[in-house]
């Protein structure tokens, strides 16, 4: 099976940084599903919205616009590790933030996206 595991989340002040990592195990059971990597984030009461994904071959990417010029997704295809740099943070990024993956073909979402992590907080404070 392919599993996701997030980590690096904690608590900064506005305007700090954090950097995300995901390590996909498995993908070889299932290649196909696991394609694009992408990062959520679902803040109380709202709904999880994409905020970066990365393909694995070709590396193509995208970003959601309200992180544009702030975070910066890559990938280590030998360490099967994908990574979200997030630089001035602000408190309305306050959210669980979660890696996934997915078929390729178009940007991943919530319905898309096969396997999910089991989230990592991220707090912004003013």
């Amino acid at each position: 099976q392919v599993q996701l595991v997030e980590s690096g989340g904690g608590s900064v002040q506005a305007g700090g940084s954090l950097r995300l990592s995901c390590v996909a195990s498995g993908r070889t059971f299932d290649y196909y599903s696991s394609t694009v990597m992408g990062w959520f984030r679902q803040a109380p009461g709202k709904e999880r919205e994409l905020v970066a994904a990365i393909s694995w071959i070709g590396g193509s990417i995208n970003y959601a616009d309200s992180v544009k010029g702030r975070f910066t997704i890559s990938r280590n295809n030998a360490k099967n590790t994908v990574y979200l740099q997030m630089n001035d943070l602000k408190p309305e990024d306050t959210a669980v933030f979660y890696c996934a993956a997915g078929p390729p073909g178009k940007t991943p979402s919530v319905t898309t996206c096969k396997y999910w992590g089991q989230g990592t907080q991220v707090t912004v404070s003013s």
